[in-house]
Formats: structure tokens, sequence, C-alpha cells
């Protein structure tokens, strides 16, 4: 990555800047319902192995493919798998599927792993007639993606900018804070479809009181934002995000996934 261009405000924190660097793989999202079952995509239909169950609610109802992630067309991201598939899945209701109170309880979404892939579609359930039709739902139409591997440093709504930089940077620039504030935001954005790096959230991090279900989940495991060129909406202009440990991810175990969303 090249030097950092800072103005002379922010290079007095180039230090904590740099060292908050992190890798992260960004998203594009295109419409396209010419998907093979096994592809990446945000929306559409799911891999599913016919031996494999499709993911229910609570109410024992099918829930929807917000995103699957095919490893094999991703790029390396330390501790990801090399390979395999991820899929989330959410609930068709006016939450999304999501559970506030308890937002690692998977009872109205899902976060599912095959670590096998196979391309063969004779293996795989092919017919979804069984789906109710969507309603509620951030997208309506399969997408397909691109990943791209980029750096950046901590975005100043994920709970780690403070954190990182504590009240001294607020307070060292006296009546140009705002000014400053908006200039680090501007520069350092955190928006965007994207697995790894820090979140945004229109609204504040939930992990942010540092208790509860949050409790260690530092790596965004995907973020998936409002997109007007993909027709994907999260109420009133949001971002969905879904979080998990370390030692979950090194497990790969993804039964304790925390997800949230929010809007303005």
């Amino acid at each position: 990555m090249d030097k950092l261009e800072l103005s002379p405000e922010l290079e007095k924190f180039r230090d904590k800047i740099e060292s908050s660097l992190k890798p992260f793989i960004a998203i594009s999202a295109k419409k396209n319902n010419n998907l093979a079952l096994w592809q990446s995509k945000f929306g559409g239909l799911p891999y599913l192995p016919k031996r494999s169950e499709y993911p229910k609610g609570a109410q024992n109802t099918p829930l929807f493919l917000l995103a699957q992630i095919n490893f094999e067309e991703f790029p390396y991201l330390e501790g990801f798998p090399p390979c395999g598939i991820l899929q989330f899945y959410i609930g068709g209701d006016d939450f999304y599927g999501t559970n506030w109170d308890n937002p690692t309880k998977q009872d109205n979404f899902r976060v599912v792993y095959f670590p096998e892939v196979s391309k063969i579609e004779s293996d795989l359930v092919t017919d979804f007639s069984f789906l109710p039709e969507q309603t509620e739902l951030p997208l309506f139409e399969s997408c397909s993606l691109q990943f791209e591997k980029n750096i950046a440093p901590v975005g100043m709504v994920d709970y780690e900018f403070e954190k990182i930089f504590a009240q001294r940077f607020f307070k060292a620039f006296g009546d140009k804070e705002g000014d400053v504030l908006e200039e680090y935001d501007n520069k350092f954005p955190s928006y965007g479809h994207k697995i790894g790096g820090y979140a945004f959230f229109t609204q504040e991090d939930p992990r942010a009181d540092g208790k509860g279900a949050a409790v260690g989940k530092d790596i965004l495991l995907l973020q998936m934002d409002t997109d007007d060129d993909a027709d994907i909406m999260w109420g009133d202009s949001g971002v969905g995000n879904f979080f998990i440990s370390q030692a979950d991810l090194e497990k790969r175990d993804f039964s304790q996934v925390l997800y949230t969303w929010d809007c303005c």
C-alpha cells in the first residue's frame, strides 16, 4: 500500500492510523439471474446438497438466501477458509430475521458452511418451488459478486475507533474538530459490501458496550450495504452486518455469529 496522504492535522496521528490498518475484501454486486447454484451471490437460489435440510426459522418456515460466498472464487484473507461455501439466510419478516435482544440466536437467521463443494448438479437440490413468495427482504434479485482485496484504517463508526484514538483525538483539534473528523470519515469510509476490515453502521456499533453476545465478535464475516444499482435496501438506506469471534472462525464454527442491521 502507498503511504497514506494525510492533512497536517491528521499527520500527528499517523502512527495510530497506520497501526489500525486491516485487510478486507471489497465486494461489488451486479444483478444477474443466470448463476450456477455453487457460485458466489447475493440473493437467488442456494447451493444445497440433496442430503442437507433447507434452513428454516422458528415457525418452521423457510428462510431466504441473503448471501453465498464460494471461497474458491475468493481472494486469500487470513483466517478465512480457503475453500467451501458459506451461506447467510434470513427471515422474510419485518425485522429480516434479526433478534436485537439476542443477536446470536439463530432462530430466524442461519449461517451455514459446506467445507466441500460438488459441482455435479444431480447431487444438488434444484427444485425450490417450496419457497414462499418473498415480501420483506433487503433484496429480491440475484447478484453476481466480484471480489477485490484492499486495506484501510479503522472507520469512525466501528467501536474500535475510540479504543484506538481515545478522547485525545477529538480534543486535539479544538474548533477544527468537526472539520477534521469529516475529513477522516471521507478519506477512510467503511461503508459498502465487504468481508473483513472494519464495519459501518448508520446508528451505532452494537459491540460498543462490550457486554453479552457481542463480546469477542471482532471479525466482520459479512457486511451487505444498501446498493441502489443492485436493488438492495435495508429498511431506510441501512446496512446489515454479521460478526464472528476469531476462535470460532478458526474452528469453522458459525453457530454463534452475531447478526444485526440498522438504518437511518
